[in-house]
């Protein structure tokens, strides 16, 4: 099948496992924000060089790209779904943010300038796009388009998760 359908030309795109909405949709909204995230934390992994954390990064895209085909989906064919995001991957993420925080990882002042080296910077730009797919998400749930409350609290806990990367990185060197 060729990657250029033609399908969209009019504006329009398909839901996981049919239906079609604008591709201005609250939906379509969402699922771009997650995509972006999860390209801007495959940039991120590309310079990372701890292994650890280009692990988790890897982990994270697994689930960002299962949180976007849930919000794709209409809610008759949820069931159809293999992989969610639930209290179990939300876990995952706490267990992560834990582990930093023992091992004592700087969390600063309020507010810092980005961009004390390019790892850092990298893991600073995810952490802000999962901050705007969180707000793009709320408004989802408020017009009633997401009933998976995981997948809120999964970025909340995440962008916390990338910060303390973030930091991490900070005093490492180009």
């Amino acid at each position: 099948m060729p990657i250029t359908t033609k399908t969209g030309d009019r504006g329009m795109t398909s839901l996981y496992f049919g239906g079609r909405v604008s591709k201005d949709h609250p939906r379509v909204e969402a699922c771009g924000s997650l995509d972006e995230l999860c390209s801007f934390l495959g940039s991120a992994k590309s310079i990372v060089k701890e292994k650890n954390i280009k692990k988790a990064i890897e982990s994270i895209q697994k689930d960002l790209s299962s949180a976007a085909s849930e919000i794709a989906t209409e809610p008759p064919h949820i069931r159809n779904l293999k992989n969610r995001i639930d209290k179990t991957r939300v876990n995952r993420i706490e267990k992560m943010i834990e582990d930093y925080e023992a091992a004592k990882v700087s969390k600063g002042r309020c507010f810092y300038i980005p961009g004390k080296n390019r790892m850092s910077a990298s893991l600073d730009v995810a952490r802000a796009v999962c901050r705007r797919a969180e707000r793009v998400i709320v408004a989802s749930r408020k017009k009633g388009l997401l009933k998976n409350d995981f997948i809120l609290i999964y970025l909340n806990r995440l962008s916390d998760l990338l910060y303390l990367m973030e930091r991490s990185c900070d005093k490492k060197i180009k």
